[in-house]
């Protein structure tokens, strides 16, 4: 079965989760955090995207993205991919960081 396309518009913003591998703890060290807000702000400033909020747990994460383009799929695949290699360069590690697709829920205002 094919997976469901993203529902991407302008404009819109969207609540963004998900976590580690097999419910696996990924900022749990201060470098895993300040790394993947470093990814963030860097995903953010090339996507054009506003962050209202963003929420780090032990195995998880939550976003709070508005888009004012349409690329809120472009902008995930370079975070996670970007984060995920530095995640495991820098504990010598390799495989999937992340369990599956990141969920988005559109945000009514």
């Amino acid at each position: 079965m094919a997976r469901k396309l993203r529902l991407e518009y302008e404009g819109a913003c969207y609540h963004v989760i998900n976590r580690g591998n097999y419910r696996t703890a990924i900022f749990t060290q201060q470098g895993a955090r300040d790394s993947f807000m470093d990814c963030l702000d860097k995903a953010a400033r090339k996507s054009g995207w506003v962050v209202h909020a963003w929420c780090l747990m032990s195995n998880h994460y939550h976003l709070a993205i508005e888009t004012p383009q349409a690329n809120l799929v472009e902008g995930m695949t370079w975070l996670q991919a970007t984060f995920a290699l530095r995640f495991n360069r820098f504990r010598k590690e390799t495989g999937l960081l992340f369990q599956g697709r990141y969920k988005s829920f559109v945000v009514q205002s």
